[in-house]
């Protein structure tokens, strides 16, 4: 500090003014900001004949200086956040005038700011829901705010979507209410998420509950004469649902493809020679319940076929057609030549009971030809 005053007095000493804003530190260990000067005082001549010091401190407009940066800088922060900010943000009087207007407001709702500053907020509105706004502005006059209140909006071209809005109120320098402040989120797509969430899961739960009836109603029809037998059959019951319900992921749970579950059902029959198994028929595509109790029919006709028909020797083949008539009826066909000779069983199987019950669940009907040169199934169902 002393060597910037004998500087200051040199360069007052030799004509020319000295000011500089200078700090130093008191007893309290507080820090004062002081704006000083030196003034040369010339004769007549112009020789400087006095030095006049003057020193005012100005602490206190430093830091009001430096508060008020601050707040600016805080105020351009909140501005730009504000204004890039993807929710709508806007401000209103207590009398629901449009006071400010962010670009996430055009975005929601479709007006340009110079729209609807002015205006009352009432525009974005749908009529029937105009109460809503005096009673959010009552609330907000007796100092209350509300939070994630969700509701319906309506945009500029007349489309209405979901927000979340959370209003509070705006004071002035006195602390009186004077405005509300708006944040409105649009939700209309993770509404419509949840809602269609909420359909997968109740439709998930009805097809398992289909899925595990159907499971029930194939194991109680199973029947064998030792357990592993019992066991083998349940298990390729199973397996054909299963089979089946992979297809159904693949159309969302709309069914599956007749081609598609014959081929997947018959398929490890015809590995090694493919004309051991002749599929052929228009695609149609069956729900689920039809999807799954054709799987299940073609597994035990293939099965049985595999031990006691023509998929159980080398020569057999087997023939599935189906057409699908005018009057939405489907008629499936299968049958077995080149096969061992046939007799009519004299009584019916297990697998023939199997698939009686699963095609009359559907109302359909299962007709059972047991011709010398194969088995001809026939089955029929209204589509």
């Amino acid at each position: 500090m002393k060597a910037r005053i004998r500087f200051a007095t040199d360069k007052a000493a030799s004509g020319r003014i000295f000011r500089e804003e200078l700090r130093y530190w008191v007893a309290d260990g507080s820090e004062r900001i002081v704006d000083f000067a030196i003034h040369p005082i010339h004769d007549q001549s112009g020789a400087v004949v006095f030095l006049h010091p003057t020193g005012i401190d100005i602490t206190e407009r430093k830091r009001a200086e430096a508060a008020l940066r601050d707040s600016e800088q805080r105020l351009r922060w909140l501005a730009s956040i504000v204004e890039s900010s993807d929710d709508a943000i806007v401000s209103k009087n207590l009398d629901g005038v449009i006071t400010s207007w962010n670009t996430g407001a055009e975005r929601v709702f479709g007006y340009a700011a110079e729209e609807v500053i002015g205006q009352p907020i009432t525009i974005v509105i749908p009529q029937d829901r105009q109460d809503e706004e005096r009673t959010i502005l009552t609330r907000i006059r007796r100092g209350e705010r509300i939070d994630h209140f969700e509701t319906v909006r309506q945009r500029k071209h007349g489309s209405l979507i979901v927000v979340s809005l959370t209003v509070s109120p705006v004071k002035n320098a006195e602390g009186k209410i004077v405005g509300a402040s708006k944040i409105a989120r649009d939700i209309t797509e993770q509404k419509r998420n949840q809602e269609q969430i909420a359909i997968l899961a109740r439709e998930a739960e009805h097809r398992s509950k289909n899925l595990l009836a159907t499971v029930q109603a194939t194991i109680n029809l199973s029947q064998s004469d030792t357990p592993e037998g019992l066991k083998h059959a349940i298990e390729g019951r199973i397996r054909a649902l299963a089979n089946v319900h992979s297809l159904f992921v693949e159309t969302r749970w709309i069914g599956a493809e007749l081609s598609a579950i014959a081929t997947q059902e018959l398929a490890p029959y015809s590995e090694k020679d493919k004309t051991r198994v002749q599929i052929d028929g228009p695609q149609v595509l069956l729900e689920p319940n039809a999807a799954q109790a054709i799987a299940v029919t073609l597994h035990e006709l293939a099965t049985n076929a595999a031990k006691y028909g023509a998929l159980s020797v080398a020569k057999g083949q087997v023939e599935l057609k189906w057409s699908h008539e005018a009057d939405e009826r489907l008629i499936l066909r299968w049958m077995e030549m080149g096969g061992p000779a046939v007799q009519t069983p004299a009584r019916k199987g297990f697998g023939g009971r199997v698939v009686e019950r699963m095609i009359g669940q559907l109302r359909g009907k299962a007709r059972f030809d047991w011709r010398p040169e194969g088995l001809v199934c026939e089955i029929i169902l209204q589509t």
